[in-house]
């Protein structure tokens, strides 16, 4: 069985395009496929994934268990774990690991909690 060759059929609603639009149309539709993608990710999230996120920013796994929840107890795990390690280690000048362990450790909870209020 061969295929019909409709390519001239299907490109007309792009043939005057100029390759600037072709590429403006080509990320913009990009985007739009992968928005709900990214939404997804924002809104959706577990304990398990959060840990395989710590574990990858080279936090040690008996660690991991307790930073998410503390992020569960405090409230932030709709920000990501990771991203409650990483703002720590930013605001404390430390390295991501030496983050991690201060909050496995139960310390800077409030801090870090505040670093995720409004205007922050």
């Amino acid at each position: 069985m061969k295929r019909a060759d409709d390519f001239a059929e299907r490109r007309k609603h792009i043939a005057n395009l100029t390759d600037q639009e072709l590429y403006d149309r080509f990320w913009a539709l990009t985007e739009q496929v992968v928005a709900p993608l990214l939404e997804l990710g924002r809104r959706n999230t577990t304990p398990s994934v959060e840990r395989a996120v710590l574990l990858r920013m080279g936090i040690s796994s008996l660690e991991t268990q307790k930073i998410v929840e503390g992020c569960m107890d405090h409230s932030l795990m709709s920000h990501g774990a990771g991203h409650v390690v990483y703002k720590l280690s930013r605001e404390k000048n430390l390295s991501i690991p030496e983050a991690g362990h201060l909050l496995a450790q139960g310390k800077c909870w409030d801090e870090a909690a505040a670093l995720f209020k409004e205007g922050k």
